[in-house]
Parts: C-alpha cells; structure tokens; sequence
C-alpha cells in the first residue's frame, strides 16, 4: 500500500508532519506550533493572538527538553565544584573556577618556599580549554539562577524545534562565540558565565518566531531580548563582548540553520553546519588571545 506523501501548504518543497488542530491543513515541522491540544499553523496561531492578548512563549514548542536540563545540570555540578574546592555558592571562585575561568592572558604571583613564583596563564599560554570551561561557571547562585531560568525558558521551546543535536551544535557554537567576543574585546579579564550561549539562544528563538510568523513582540521574546541587552550596557561588570559575541552568532547560525532546512532534508546538515561554525571560531578564539 502506498501512502501519499503531504506537502505543508505554506512550504511547499517540505513534508507535513501533522495538521493544524484548528483549520486541518497540513503544515511541517517549522510552522508546527504546540497548542493546549495537538499542533497548529501560524495563521491560526495569529487569529487565536487577536482574541488573547499574549501568545506565550510555551506554544513555540513541545517535548521534553533533556540537553536542555543536562546543561542546567552540568552549571549546577560546576557551581558545587567551585564551593567545594575553596570558592563560595554566593561570590564564586574556588580552584575550579581559577583554573576553568575564561581569560585571554595575565600573570599570577605566589609566595612559596623558594620565593616569589609568576605564573602565565590564559589562552595565549596553551590553557585552550578555558574557552569551552568558562561558559559553565559563574560567580554565584544569583548568576547561575538567572541564566539557567532563561536557559530552561528558550532551550524548553527550541530543542524540540530543532530537535537534540541541532540544538545542542548550536548551543556550542553560541558559547564558542560568546568566549571569541570576550577575547575581542577584554582579553586580560576574568570571564565566567553561560551569558553568551543564552544570549545566542535569544536571537535564535527571535529568528525561529519570525520565520514561524509569530509576533515577538506580542509573544514577550522581544521584550526579554531588549531588556538584556541594554543591561549588558547599563550595569558595570558584565562582559559585552560574551553577550553580543553569542547574540550575533545565535542570529547568524539561526537563520542559517533554518535556511538550510529548506535545502537540505537532512537534519545533520545544521548540526555539521553549528560544528564547523564552531571550529572556525575556536581558532579565532586562539588568534584573539594570541594577539
């Protein structure tokens, strides 16, 4: 028996997952949008925003969000280690964090026995997985608490839009590029925090909403994006470079990622697509910090 294959009315060179719960046409995976029950398209997502006020950020996507709740708990792990290895759950610190915080270069000093010892270290002195390392440790509960709230918030809507692979290159990709953006910008300062991957997440969930045809203003997203940024101006101490740095490149990767689902039918192209962005700016990673 041959089973007639489904096009989305709206992209007609892409295959139809389900149909809207409200008008029954077929739509795919990038316009399906979760509803109360089953899914449904943008137009019908438009129409219900004339009767309600908000579409809320929950109708994006559905699923269990595993990477999602694996990086949470992977900060979390990381902030315990830091306490117990001499640092504080409220200021951060601790050898872990000394040895994982992202920094270009600098020079510490230690008095032992035979003097007083200056040590190099950063990424200009080989320390490379500083870059990776940095974007999981934070300088306290406060911090942690508030980029993992936004983390479960988008990575909840996004990985199942994307699906786990998809999202986590992309998560990757975002933190690589937020730590590239530090290392532009104040190479010779400590850095800690997951901000640049969030930030990424952002600007891809931006992306995801227009392509989707949803309002990100109506919605909220647009709001929470604004308010971010202009404290990353606004209050001294948090690190411009990670926040543009990931919200340039979760825009960037975004839309590409989302124009290569129309070429290519395969699911691994984003993700290869994430991993190569994601070398390219490791070694501009090295570069800045070498300069």
């Amino acid at each position: 028996m041959t089973v007639p294959i489904t096009m989305c009315y709206r992209h007609s060179e892409r295959r139809a997952g389900v149909t809207c719960q409200r008008c029954a046409r077929p739509i795919c995976p990038l316009c399906m949008t979760q509803a109360s029950v089953g899914f449904q398209c943008p137009e019908c997502v438009k129409g219900g925003a004339k009767r309600s006020p908000v579409i809320r950020l929950s109708e994006l996507g559905g699923g269990r969000p595993i990477v999602t709740i694996s990086l949470i708990a992977i900060n979390a792990t990381a902030m315990v280690l830091a306490a117990l290895t001499g640092g504080s759950l409220f200021n951060g610190g601790g050898r872990v964090s000394d040895n994982g915080m992202l920094i270009g270069s600098a020079i510490t000093g230690q008095m032992g026995p035979s003097g007083f010892t200056i040590t190099p270290i950063g990424v200009a002195y080989g320390e490379w997985w500083r870059i990776l390392t940095g974007g999981f440790l934070h300088s306290g509960l406060l911090h942690l608490g508030m980029n993992m709230l936004i983390l479960y918030m988008i990575g909840s809507q996004l990985e199942p839009l994307l699906g786990r692979a998809r999202f986590l290159s992309l998560y990757m990709a975002c933190l690589v590029a937020g730590s590239f953006g530090v290392l532009l910008v104040s190479p010779h300062t400590a850095t800690v925090g997951a901000s640049g991957a969030v930030f990424g997440l952002m600007g891809a969930a931006v992306v995801a909403q227009r392509w989707s045809g949803i309002d990100v203003w109506r919605q909220g997203l647009g709001g929470l994006l604004v308010v971010n940024v202009l404290l990353t101006f606004a209050v001294p101490g948090i690190s411009i470079g990670a926040h543009i740095g990931g919200l340039v490149a979760g825009v960037v990767i975004g839309a590409g990622v989302f124009l290569l689902e129309g070429v290519v039918r395969s699911p691994w192209a984003g993700t290869l697509a994430c991993a190569a962005i994601t070398a390219v700016l490791w070694f501009g990673c090295l570069w800045a910090a070498a300069r």
